[in-house]
């Protein structure tokens, strides 16, 4: 089964449309040759987020923030025990040298959901490293949902990502990840520049995950078995806290390869109490599809709470 929606929310756009049929994309495409082509001085902003239980409600406490990153005002679409936040970059794309600093602590027994209004845009290097650096912690009893939307990497970008994640005890992450290599609906491939991710999740100080890749956009490597098989799309999705039935894994399974009729790989695995599910294919709809029929399977397991779609992903 699909996650279910809100009566309100439209169905999730398409990212394969042409882009000569979609002035947004021409216009991010017109932004991304003219910052490039000028003087663009570094933009850096930080935003840092404190989530309190309070009275049976999670409270979106301290927010504070530095230059262009901030947050709409938190709201409550399935009960007051999650708080959901959009985080907003108004620029809509990070240029070479930028650097982008988030923070989020949940504290016991809070529960919140972060995402964003659309997907996130690096433009191609101008000489620098764009910089991206995210630093979580959950505390005994709290639960964080980082479920961004998807993230386009245009050929040439040169970027360095870098994700930590600090939890207490029995407290829950779960991460979702749709990265897109090029404007593929451009007829763009990534074949030139450098993406730089490192993903660290450490429970009572102990290391329980570790990730790190280098992909290099000039090499062969690219279309290599132990990379990206030449695909375009590859999607992770981490959930921590808990191990699950092997008969819920399974069905996720099955019900994952439903989506991708065969068009793409789909794997699910789990590692003592860490589950990951990787998608890799050609498609950002199928990716997304993919991740929300296997979270819709395994929230209510985790989180004890219905599997619905993050209200800004159908926007």
């Amino acid at each position: 089964m699909l996650l279910s929606t809100y009566p309100e929310e439209s169905a999730i756009k398409q990212r394969s449309s042409p882009i000569l049929n979609n002035p947004q994309q021409a216009t991010d495409a017109a932004i991304s040759d003219s910052i490039v082509n000028s003087d663009h001085k570094p933009l850096q902003a930080r935003l840092s987020l404190k989530f309190s239980e309070i009275d049976g409600t999670t409270r979106l406490v301290e927010r504070d923030h530095f230059g262009p990153l901030l947050v709409q005002k938190p709201f409550y679409p399935e009960s007051k025990k999650i708080c959901h936040v959009v985080i907003i970059h108004p620029p809509g794309g990070v240029v070479g040298g930028d650097q982008l600093q988030i923070s989020a602590q949940v504290g016991a027994s809070a529960s919140a959901q972060i995402t964003t209004p659309g997907a996130a845009k690096w433009y191609k290097a101008n000489g620098r490293v764009s910089h991206q650096k995210i630093r979580v912690s959950v505390s005994k009893g709290g639960s964080l949902e980082w479920v961004p939307q998807e993230t386009i990497f245009y050929n040439n970008a040169n970027v360095d990502v870098d994700h930590q994640v600090i939890l207490e005890d029995d407290a829950i992450y779960v991460g979702c990840e749709i990265l897109c290599f090029g404007r593929t609906a451009y007829g763009e491939t990534f074949n030139s520049g450098q993406i730089k991710q490192r993903t660290s999740i450490q429970r009572n100080g102990k290391m329980i995950w570790l990730e790190q890749i280098r992909l290099l956009g000039e090499s062969s490597a690219m279309s290599g078995p132990l990379t990206l098989s030449g695909k375009t799309v590859c999607a992770t999705l981490i959930l921590t806290g808990k191990a699950l039935p092997q008969s819920l894994i399974d069905l996720a399974r099955e019900e994952a390869m439903i989506v991708t009729k065969s068009v793409g790989q789909v794997g699910i695995s789990q590692l003592k109490s860490v589950i990951a599910v990787r998608y890799l294919g050609d498609s950002s709809e199928i990716a997304r599809h993919v991740m929300l029929r296997v979270w819709g399977l395994f929230r209510p397991e985790i989180l004890g709470c219905a599997g619905i779609v993050p209200r800004m992903w159908n926007t």
